[in-house]
């Protein structure tokens, strides 16, 4: 048993310790983000891909790279294991892949009667799965 100010003592070098490993693993990891990120190697289009995807917070019930909810399947490997046709499809017509069961909303940025560029905003966000 520990007595109260050695305990103590314990528990501020434990925390100053803990704290300075927090902070160096923050600094180190601060300075290798750029690297790590690939940030440089986005295009406008998965840039693009990006914006409509937060915009209609897809987060909101799929998952990439385990970050998202948990409603809808994850989308991190759906581009290699679907192609890009396949995902070009169900981006148009959701609901006709999988009839009688839960479906996905379909978002008007995909009607071509809508959106001009409902083909390319369909390319921008494959390009982001991608």
């Amino acid at each position: 048993m520990l007595s109260k100010s050695a305990a103590q003592s314990f528990f501020l070098i434990g925390t100053a310790l803990c704290t300075a490993a927090f902070l160096l693993l923050t600094v180190d990891t601060l300075a290798q983000l750029k690297d790590r990120t690939h940030a440089d190697q986005l295009t406008d289009s998965a840039k693009r891909g990006f914006k409509i995807w937060t915009a209609n917070n897809c987060m909101g019930c799929h998952t990439i790279l385990g970050e998202g909810a948990y409603y809808a399947p994850a989308l991190t490997q759906v581009y290699s294991r679907r192609g890009p046709v396949w995902i070009k499809a169900f981006l148009q017509d959701p609901a006709a892949f999988y009839p009688g069961r839960r479906k996905m909303v379909k978002y008007d940025i995909f009607d071509p009667a809508k959106d001009d560029k409902a083909g390319q905003n369909r390319d921008d966000v494959i390009a982001w799965l991608q």
